[in-house]
């Protein structure tokens, strides 16, 4: 079952007099109960397109317009998210959609301790639970904090940054949404704290029955958890496929460079593949493809022509001409 359905998906910032298109026509499926991830390099617009799901980019300083933007609630009801009023959107926002992002210690309010935190998102979207703080303890512990009992009474800065991205986790389950969007939830975290916070995310989800979007520019992760795979590029989808699919046969140019600049431990390289070029300026995006300028297989038309997003087999989309000759 579909619980999120985005078709064209555009994003603009106001800089310097002029609002500039940041994320272009992103469409996009979510499957109940999957994990799907978005990747790309920094700055290409992933973080954009999901804090424009939320309603959480400010204005006027972002302005977003899609064909649609449709989530089927927990009672069946499907809603655009574009249409609602704010209320609307803050009553759905804790209770069906839920946020962890990258960087708790700018998430958690550093002057609150931790239970009266979480307690607080109770409040907010479950406000049928009495015993807050047993619930609160209990989503704690969900989360692998050690002695939550005494926790609770914790400010963030007397936790590790796994320990307070935990606690940003057990935030965003107070209110058991449908929806959970991972914001590169690992970043700035060692490696085996990494892996700790990835399969717990991934453990909750089996146990909730959520759907995870996550975001990230780590392909081990993808490669671990996700179930479908959306490459973007410059504020565009440029390949969207099943997990195994896209790593087996990807077929866009960008997709295959950054499959081949990920180091194995198999191969002795003395420097790792890297992708020439620079991404382009989303004042200066070119007419046709927006990979064009670092593509090897790049033609005359590319820069000319937009590409569309096409099916080349089933289930895998990819935005390159080149791919589905």
């Amino acid at each position: 079952m579909t619980i999120l359905q985005v078709r064209d998906l555009c994003i603009d910032f106001f800089s310097d007099g002029r609002y500039l298109r940041a994320v272009t026509g992103v469409s996009f499926d979510l499957e109940e109960g999957a994990v799907t991830a978005l990747v790309g390099e920094s700055g290409c617009g992933k973080s954009a397109s999901c804090l424009a799901l939320a309603g959480l980019l400010p204005r006027p300083q972002a302005r977003t317009q899609a064909r649609g933007v449709n989530f089927t609630l927990r009672d069946g009801r499907t809603v655009d998210l574009f249409s609602l009023p704010p209320r609307q959107l803050r009553r759905i926002r804790g209770r069906e959609i839920a946020y962890v992002f990258q960087e708790p210690s700018a998430s958690l309010n550093p002057v609150i301790r931790i239970g009266d935190q979480i307690a607080e998102v109770l409040a907010l979207c479950r406000p049928e639970i009495r015993d807050r703080r047993k619930k609160v303890v209990e989503l704690l512990a969900d989360v692998g904090i050690p002695a939550p009992e005494k926790r609770i009474a914790a400010f963030p800065h007397e936790l590790s940054g796994g320990m307070q991205q935990r606690v940003m986790i057990a935030m965003a389950l107070a209110g058991e949404p449908r929806l959970l969007i991972a914001d590169e939830p690992t970043t700035a975290l060692d490696v085996t704290v990494q892996a700790q916070i990835l399969d717990l995310i991934d453990r909750l989800r089996r146990e909730r029955g959520m759907t995870v979007l996550l975001v990230t520019h780590n392909l081990g992760i993808v490669s671990q958890l996700a179930d479908e795979v959306l490459v973007m590029y410059a504020g565009n989808i440029v390949e969207s496929a099943p997990a195994e699919a896209l790593f087996s046969s990807p077929a866009h140019p960008y997709t295959r460079a950054l499959l081949r600049a990920v180091p194995r431990l198999e191969e002795k390289a003395e420097r790792l593949e890297t992708i020439p070029g620079r991404v382009p300026s989303i004042a200066d995006y070119p007419a046709g493809c927006r990979f064009c300028g670092r593509c090897a297989l790049a033609e005359t038309g590319c820069a000319e022509k937009y590409p569309e997003l096409r099916e080349i087999a089933p289930g895998h989309f990819c935005r390159c001409p080149e791919s589905v000759r």
